[in-house]
């Protein structure tokens, strides 16, 4: 089963990745990110190694590298962190990936990893950009089920999704 969760920005995706990975009881792998914030500002996203916990800057509004609005993408860690968790992922039970958006991808190593996970056959979560018209943004909405998080269903999809991935036989934790 591979699941990708959409909607706009503060919704709620990314809690929801977390909420999954704390409810199922196997082998997880990927990447999620994070607000960086100072005195309640966005400044930048943080990536995180699901598996090894390893953590870097996705993007900041200081620094270099390819632009996407304000924020600067940081190759390097992207790369580094992000490519190599989704790679390590592939033995994993379950993969997951926050976020497939414009930042991201601009890495052509990260679409290919992106692209090797969904051949995998292994089951997926991922938080697909909701207006992303990228090849690989567009293969995702054919080949996945897409579920839109909205305020009326935000605070039970991942429940939803829980017993989706669970009925696959991952096991799930009571919560």
């Amino acid at each position: 089963m591979k699941i990708a969760i959409t909607g706009k920005p503060g919704i709620g995706k990314s809690t929801i990745c977390k909420k999954v990975i704390e409810s199922l009881d196997c082998k997880k792998g990927g990447m999620l990110c994070s607000d960086i914030r100072k005195n309640r500002k966005r400044i930048g996203f943080e990536i995180k190694d699901i598996l090894t916990g390893k953590k870097g800057i996705l993007a900041h509004v200081k620094g270099s590298g390819p632009k996407v609005g304000k924020y600067h993408v940081n190759l390097k860690d992207l790369n580094e962190i992000g490519v190599k968790a989704i790679e390590n992922a592939i033995d994993s039970d379950l993969i997951i990936i926050d976020e497939i958006a414009p930042m991201e991808l601009k890495s052509k190593d990260f679409i290919r990893a992106v692209e090797s996970a969904i051949d995998s056959e292994k089951p997926m979560l991922v938080v697909l950009h909701q207006t992303s018209r990228h090849k690989l943004a567009e293969r995702i909405r054919l080949e996945f089920k897409v579920i839109t998080v909205n305020e009326e269903n935000r605070n039970s999809i991942a429940d939803d999704i829980i017993a989706i991935l669970s009925s696959a036989n991952l096991s799930s934790r009571k919560i």
